[in-house]
């Protein structure tokens, strides 16, 4: 059976514009017949995986996301002293073992996800093949993704459609974060005002624009299956408890940033529940499907979801083994026994 960890969190942002559209307003779902603001689980785990918080805690483990990974093999070949044509073939080869390349180019087409492992054995080979002027064989090849303990890649997964063998089954999936209450995004008009300008020709503005905004207490939800994390990591229940640990900091810590310029809306968790067991995992929105409408919303949001997760224990059993709360709206439980209780 695997072990699942489920953290459910209270977020409440000032005024902001913290994920856009394709027109650059707040992106928005609906839910239970309501307009709530949204901020994607993509953006949220981009936002995450690229904190400091997140790649101080894991350093040396953290893979890249990157088209150019040929740029960079072509480029050490280069430096070794390789002609450029053979450069160009033998850096296709073997940034083509993490993707499907583009045509006449050594860019992948698609974003590949390489753990430092995978880079490091890509450029030792480099060097091998640089010294013994060579093409690289197939076994040299395939051997590149032979092993992978990119903690990124081990949370969030990965795609290799041309090999799927090398896939990744994510440990982490997460929800995206809605507003626990219905919204109508507002507009920012404003102006700039050229500063040379002495207003005695022309008094109007040099710019005027308009951005859209709202303000939320959104709720997010993010399940790991500690089992298939330490699989993913090879066996390294250190290493995937300090993952864990590391993701969790982020989630209650770190913002989004888009339009953090503009707003500075930075916030960290409200409230936090996280849970441990080998039951089902399940989501806590239900408690949200009416939309909190409480003067005291923090507080009426909490009540709701701490409700719900005991309607689903009357219902279906105990849904979870152990249950561990932060409320800093009232200064309850602390961060340091939160990650304590995530990694036991």
């Amino acid at each position: 059976m695997s072990q699942f960890i489920q953290l459910h969190t209270l977020t409440s942002y000032a005024p902001s514009n913290l994920n856009r559209d394709d027109l650059g307003r707040p992106k928005t779902a609906k839910m239970g017949g309501f307009d709530r603001l949204r901020v994607s689980s993509q953006s949220q785990k981009r936002h995450w995986r690229t904190s400091d918080l997140f790649e101080q805690s894991i350093a040396g483990n953290l893979g890249i996301r990157t088209k150019r990974f040929g740029q960079t093999v072509f480029d050490a070949l280069i430096t070794l002293n390789v002609k450029e044509n053979s450069a160009t073939e033998w850096a296709r080869l073997i940034a083509g073992q993490f993707g499907k390349l583009k045509k006449d180019s050594l860019d992948i087409e698609q974003l590949a996800h390489i753990s430092p492992v995978e880079k490091d054995l890509a450029l030792s080979l480099v060097a091998v093949i640089a010294k013994e002027d060579r093409v690289p064989t197939k076994d040299e090849l395939k051997a590149l993704k032979s092993q992978q303990t990119a903690v990124d890649i081990a949370l969030f997964g990965r795609m290799l459609a041309s090999e799927p063998e090398f896939n990744v089954d994510a440990a982490c999936q997460v929800a995206h974060a809605l507003s626990v209450h219905q919204v109508t995004i507002e507009d920012d008009y404003f102006t700039a005002v050229d500063d040379l300008n002495d207003g005695k020709t022309d008094s109007g503005s040099a710019h005027i624009g308009e951005a859209g905004f709202a303000s939320a207490l959104f709720y997010n939800y993010i399940c790991i299956n500690k089992t298939q994390l330490v699989e993913n990591l090879s066996g390294d229940e250190a290493l995937a408890n300090a993952a864990i640990a590391a993701l969790t900091e982020a989630v209650v810590k770190v913002s989004p940033t888009g339009k953090q310029n503009s707003f500075a809306s930075r916030a960290y968790a409200s409230y936090v529940m996280a849970e441990k067991g080998q039951q089902q995992p399940r989501s806590l929105s239900v408690a949200f499907l009416k939309p909190i409408n409480d003067q005291d919303m923090a507080t009426a949001a909490i009540d709701a979801i701490s409700k719900q997760a005991i309607n689903f224990d009357k219902v279906y059993g105990a849904c979870a083994e152990s249950r561990y709360e932060v409320n800093a709206m009232i200064g309850k439980g602390s961060f340091a026994e939160l990650c304590q209780f995530v990694t036991e």
